[in-house]
């Protein structure tokens, strides 16, 4: 189902990239969020009739509690067109067979002037690629690299680029994590592939997306996590999550190194969660054809460790996959945290909430480091 509601734009409450948030009065006089891309159109304005979709926020889904801008109705800018023509140079189209479908230059097509590098370029030559499930990683990944790299010299720095699927949000300018990033430098740049859209560099699927992350933007490193949002289902395979097996095989065919971002927590409620969550246990166990390096905290609390290494044991992943124990401070992951100048939360939880996720998070990226640095 799709529901749309119609309001009028009250004030411009954030922007970032491509994307304005919006503060938005529906017909029945309440208020609400909105999210609208600009996408090279015109930024709304107060009085701006638009129509909405309001279909995640009626189900009470985790959108962030937005409405999004689906069009417009009537502009309070005499001058500004409503609609504007924006043609591409490419000819790959995203949000394919859709009303917003949209044409990109993709890196591999042949009007790119990357299109010969995808036909003589196949192996990620051993580069290490960090690989998670939620967006929420990003960030604490970039900010143990760049805390850790802090005092090398410029030129020994390592450069540490972003894939995001298509697997949750497909404009990659939903990302406030992503746009802080590129503007501190501490990506080299991003990738989008699938029906995500926006990144510095275009591509088709994940294999020249990893390609791209290497060639085009020169990364020692790369991480590839899905844009923000996540679909679960209670079930044992129904979740985004399962994605991570496809990206490790795609790296590991492509002669990279694959490194999973353990999702390790000890503070979510849910059983599923505890300790490993049963997605990264289910995925490794049964759905992971080849070895990955899976880096886990070596100076947690013995309750905790015990648990882990049980896990562990009861889904055989020592036999199949390479278990690095990482020893990294509690007060150095802080420290590098602090470095990042916004909050970083997931699911609700910030670093005092579930210290483990975060410390977790960092051996990857301490492991990566290693790794690129050999």
């Amino acid at each position: 189902m799709i529901e749309y509601q119609d309001g009028v734009v009250l004030e411009q409450i954030g922007l970032w990239g491509s994307t304005q948030e919006l503060l938005v009065q529906m017909t029945d006089g309440s208020t609400h969020k909105a999210i609208h891309y600009i996408d090279n159109l015109v930024q709304l304005l107060p009085g701006d009739q638009v129509r909405l979709n309001t279909t995640a926020v009626s189900l009470a889904l985790g959108s962030g509690g937005y409405h999004y801008v689906h069009s417009v109705l009537r502009s309070t800018a005499a001058a500004l067109p409503i609609t504007e023509s924006f043609c591409s140079p490419g000819h790959i189209m995203k949000l394919r067979y859709t009303s917003l479908q949209r044409s990109v230059l993709a890196a591999e097509e042949p009007s790119s002037p990357h299109h010969k590098l995808f036909l003589d370029h196949r192996s990620l030559d051993g580069m290490p690629v960090l690989i998670g499930e939620l967006h929420s990683m990003l960030p604490i990944v970039a900010a143990w690299i760049m805390w850790r790299q802090q005092m090398r010299d410029p030129a020994e720095q390592m450069k540490l680029s972003y894939i995001m699927t298509d697997g949750a949000a497909l404009p990659l300018s939903f990302s406030k994590h992503t746009q802080l990033l590129r503007e501190l430098g501490w990506i080299s740049g991003s990738v989008t592939y699938g029906h995500a859209y926006g990144g510095d560099v275009e591509t088709v699927n994940k294999y020249t997306a990893l390609l791209a992350a290497k060639y085009i933007l020169k990364s020692d490193i790369t991480v590839v996590i899905m844009g923000p949002g996540i679909v679960g289902t209670s079930t044992v395979l129904g979740h985004s999550g399962m994605e991570v097996s496809e990206l490790i095989h795609a790296v590991r065919m492509l002669g990279g190194n694959p490194i999973v971002i353990p999702r390790i927590s000890f503070a979510d409620a849910r059983e599923r969660h505890h300790g490993f969550s049963h997605h990264l246990l289910t995925l490794l166990s049964q759905f992971t054809l080849v070895p990955v390096s899976l880096p886990v905290p070596a100076d947690l609390p013995a309750e905790q460790a015990d648990l882990l290494q049980q896990q562990l044991r009861i889904h055989q992943l020592a036999g199949k996959h390479h278990i690095s124990l990482i020893e990294i401070g509690s007060d150095q992951v802080e420290m590098s945290l602090k470095l990042y100048p916004s909050e970083v939360t997931s699911m609700g939880r910030n670093y005092v909430d579930d210290p483990t996720f975060y410390i977790s998070i960092s051996c990857a990226a301490e492991l990566a480091l290693r790794f690129a640095s050999s």
